[in-house]
């Protein structure tokens, strides 16, 4: 057994080409042979870009306001919400204008990324 308390974890910058800005932390939870655990901070206004994942990924909100979207839809989030894109479906999500916002993100281990905008 591991236990992890999220709050005792460091935040990293995180600043990807995938981020439209540098207001974007990162703190690792678990990276084991299965899984992929991260928490996400996002600055208010601060989002990914358009991507698609070759496996599922799952999103737990856990603090601020944010917008998950595809290219059909966007939605407002908030803590408690429990997110699922499917494997490639393109979509994006970070905070508000008004919020900052932070999410758990899970995946398989070996579930892989490409970001489609630029």
């Amino acid at each position: 057994m591991k236990i992890v308390n999220m709050n005792e974890v460091p935040k990293e910058p995180y600043a990807t080409r995938l981020f439209t800005g540098s207001e974007i932390t990162r703190q690792n939870l678990f990276d084991s042979q299965d899984l992929k655990l991260s928490v996400v901070n996002f600055g208010p206004g601060m989002r990914n870009k358009f991507h698609t994942h070759d496996g599922d990924q799952v999103l737990i909100i856990t603090s601020g306001k944010g917008i998950v979207a595809t290219e059909k839809e966007e939605r407002i989030v908030t803590v408690g919400d429990i997110i699922l894109f499917p494997a490639g479906e393109k979509h994006w999500h970070g905070a508000t204008q008004d919020s900052e916002f932070s999410h758990i993100y899970v995946t398989r281990a070996e579930v892989k990324m490409t970001q489609l905008e630029e």
